[in-house]
């Protein structure tokens, strides 16, 4: 509620492996939540009042063990080993009994003994690594998610029923319902609901339902998002004519908002009621107002309003909204504090130039004599055409660098700033499929506007990944 940090927790050296997934107990001696999933992390703020009860943290780490950590004491209460030998994907608690449990790289899936903190069941989950786990509402089923998303019988750990869909690994998976839709059947606790998946570099979330009489192994609705989604939350539809409500945060910063009754097959994929955005308001030095990306958002007890967390992961601010869904796009001016934004025009100070004497070669990326690793396809006639006639200069590195790359510079926008759209753009896919030529060709650039400017509008994701290139 204050928007301040609590509490930090840092792994001492001989467990620091990378955190990649953390999960909140179920408070002891509460009825279980209505919901479960990767919001419950971001809940704090709700939960304030229950925060004693809500204290141990389950977090998984990329060599396969899992730490729980206690928040009211401040350290490690355990360490779950020898379930998995790769990185942890995904935890995820039972309401009921203290069980836990997990999924792995490994393409298995563990169910612990947290009192123990010993292996109580281990099963092969997919041929690929399962990426996403989900417990049903009355806890006697789990569904994961790999190549394709099972559902297991907790019981006997077979799996009751099938889904395809994604292609891409799975990074989100919730059940959007907790009873049947249509009441007039006995419920067996599984037919009649809903569920929702998302996975990476997919803009479609979809929407799957459980039927025990037909294998219907496809989405019977989507939503479609402007970029691949990061961060989801529902509010669950009790009764038949109360919509799911849904926020999606995109990696693109924006927020995505619907409503949808849940009824059956719908063919088209249904687009955003609402889509929100957080942007600074434009200064006197810099009139052009910046987006800010939100990180995530949650709905608060009352369905209407949402908390928002916006800024940068090192400093987040969250903030209460309550939300006019009238209207179809909502822009927030928020000024973010100067502290806050992340520096990115550093101007270099103090360059020396090496004293070089004139007769000395100097090798650089693409000029003949240098090994570089770009083979580029040539035929026999355009090899004739590369020999130099006698008397004739070798070419500049500034004009072979200009035959390659597009002048960026002279192509100018209303706002005065040079489009290096498609800089950025190839340097991204560069990084993405690892593909050397165009790493070379955008990397090879020498003019120093051109630079600045991809590097300002780099996407946070690939920034590590450049950071390797480099």
């Amino acid at each position: 509620a204050s928007s301040r940090l609590q509490h930090e927790y840092v792994p001492s050296a001989h467990l620091s492996a990378a955190c990649t997934c953390l999960a909140w107990a179920p408070p002891a001696g509460r009825p279980p939540p209505s919901k479960d999933g990767p919001q419950r992390k971001k809940r704090k703020s709700e939960v304030a009042e229950a925060d004693k009860q809500l204290d141990t943290l389950a977090i998984g780490t990329a060599v396969g063990s899992i730490l729980l950590y206690s928040t009211v004491k401040g350290e490690l209460q355990s360490k779950l080993d020898g379930g998995h030998d790769s990185r942890v994907n995904c935890v995820r608690w039972h309401h009921d009994n203290c069980c836990l449990y997990s999924c792995s790289e490994d393409k298995h899936i563990v169910e612990w003994n947290t009192q123990t903190c010993k292996v109580k069941c281990k099963w092969k989950g997919d041929n690929s690594s399962v990426t996403s786990l989900c417990i049903s509402p009355d806890g006697k089923m789990l569904l994961s998610a790999g190549r394709t998303i099972k559902l297991w019988d907790l019981e006997t750990k077979e799996v009751y029923r099938h889904f395809t869909g994604h292609a891409t690994s799975v990074s989100s998976l919730m059940f959007t319902t907790v009873k049947p839709m249509n009441e007039n059947k006995p419920f067996d606790g599984i037919t009649g609901l809903y569920f929702l998946s998302g996975a990476i570099h997919d803009r479609l979330l979809s929407v799957w339902y459980i039927r025990s009489d037909r294998k219907e192994k496809n989405a019977v609705m989507s939503f479609t998002v402007t970029d691949e989604p990061t961060f989801i939350d529902l509010t669950v539809s009790e009764v038949k004519e109360e919509p799911v409500k849904l926020a999606v945060v995109c990696r693109d910063g924006q927020l995505h908002l619907f409503e949808h009754i849940l009824n059956g097959y719908c063919k088209k994929p249904l687009t955003s009621n609402c889509t929100i955005q957080i942007a600074t308001p434009g200064n006197e030095g810099d009139p052009t107002p910046k987006p800010v990306p939100i990180l995530a958002a949650a709905f608060c007890t009352d369905k209407q309003s949402l908390l928002l967390v916006y800024g940068n992961t090192l400093q987040p601010i969250i903030e209460k909204v309550s939300l006019n869904t009238t209207e179809s796009h909502v822009c927030l001016i928020r000024d973010i504090q100067k502290v806050l934004s992340l520096k990115t025009d550093v101007a270099l100070t103090k360059v020396k130039t090496p004293v070089v004497n004139s007769d000395t070669k100097v090798l650089v990326p693409g000029i003949p004599g240098h090994s570089t690793a770009v083979k580029t396809p040539s035929s026999g006639k355009e090899k004739k055409k590369n020999k130099r006639k006698p008397g004739e200069t070798e070419e500049s590195i500034e004009e072979r660098l200009g035959a390659l790359d597009i002048d960026v510079s002279k192509v100018k926008t209303p706002g005065g700033l040079p489009q290096t759209d498609s800089f950025a753009v190839l340097l991204v896919q560069g990084l993405e499929s690892n593909d050397a030529e165009i790493l070379n060709r955008v990397l090879n650039t020498r003019k120093e506007n051109v630079i600045k400017n991809t590097v300002a509008r780099m996407p946070i994701h690939a920034v590590i990944p450049l950071l390797h290139e480099v």
